[in-house]
C-alpha cells in the first residue's frame, strides 16, 4: 500500500501539529502529565484517518477495449438515461459513483483512447449524492474516444466536503485504461455518460473499485 502524492502536504501538516503539541506540552506544561493525551489522541487519530484517506493501493488491471471500467472506488448511486448537455447534447446513459471519505479517492481512466475534450467548471459544493451536483457543482469534464470510435464523457465532481479536484489529463493525449487520471480530496462523485445501447453491468447500490469493476460493455457497433 502506497500513499498518494496528493496527500503529502496534508500528512506533513498533521504530523507537524502532533510534534508541536508534544513539544509544547512537554516543555511548557510538564505538570499536565498523562492528561496531555487528551490533546495527543485526537491528533493521532486524525493522522491515521489522513493516511487512510490518501492510500493508493497497488492493483493489477487488465485493459479491455469492450468494457468501461470504474473510474473510482465507491457506490453506484445513479443508473439512468439522461440528457448530456455539455458536449454531446443528446440523451445518454448516466452511471454515477459516490465516493465517501472512507473510499480510495484516486481516479482512473475508464477506457483506453484519446482525450478529445477537457474543461474545469467552477460551481457549488452540494452534497455529492444530490442529482443536481452533476451539473451545479465544481467539476472537471473529460471526453474520451476509444480505439473502436466509442465516445464517453466523465465528470470528476466535488462534493460538500471535497474542495479540490486534481486532473492530470490533457486534451489530445492518448491514455490507457486503468492508469491514474487524478484525485478528488475528501468525498466526491464520478459521473460517466455512455452511448445509448451500451450494456450497463452495475445497478444502484453496487460497490465498485476503480480499474477493476466493469461498469458497462460497449455495443458491437457505434450508435
Amino acid at each position: 500500500m502506497k500513499i498518494h502524492r496528493e496527500g503529502y502536504p496534508t500528512i506533513t501538516l498533521v504530523i507537524a501539529l502532533l510534534i508541536i503539541a508534544v513539544f509544547v506540552m512537554q516543555t511548557f506544561f510538564p505538570e499536565v502529565g498523562r492528561r496531555a493525551w487528551f490533546i495527543y489522541a485526537p491528533l493521532i487519530v486524525l493522522s491515521i484517518l489522513v493516511l487512510q484517506f490518501f492510500r493508493s493501493p497497488n492493483r493489477i488491471i487488465t485493459p479491455d477495449a469492450s468494457l468501461v471500467l470504474s473510474p473510482a472506488d465507491g457506490r453506484v448511486v445513479v443508473v439512468e438515461e439522461a440528457f448530456e448537455k455539455e458536449f454531446f447534447k443528446k440523451p445518454m446513459l448516466q452511471v454515477s459513483i459516490f465516493m465517501s471519505p472512507l473510499n480510495v479517492h484516486q481516479n482512473r481512466y475508464p477506457v483506453t483512447g484519446k482525450v478529445l475534450y477537457k474543461r474545469h467548471h467552477h460551481g457549488k459544493f452540494l452534497l455529492a449524492w444530490s442529482p443536481k451536483s452533476s451539473t451545479l457543482n465544481e467539476r472537471t469534464s473529460i471526453v474520451f474516444e476509444t480505439e473502436n470510435d466509442q465516445q464517453i464523457l466523465m465528470h470528476q465532481v466535488a462534493g460538500f466536503v471535497a474542495r479540490r479536484i486534481v486532473c492530470y489529463t490533457r486534451e489530445g493525449t492518448t491514455v490507457k485504461q486503468g492508469d491514474e487520471l487524478g484525485f478528488i480530496k475528501f468525498g466526491s462523485r464520478a459521473d460517466l455518460y455512455l452511448p445509448l445501447g451500451t450494456q450497463v453491468n452495475v445497478k444502484i447500490g453496487d460497490k465498485v473499485k476503480g480499474g477493476l469493476t466493469s461498469i458497462a460493455t460497449f455495443a458491437t457497433s457505434k450508435d
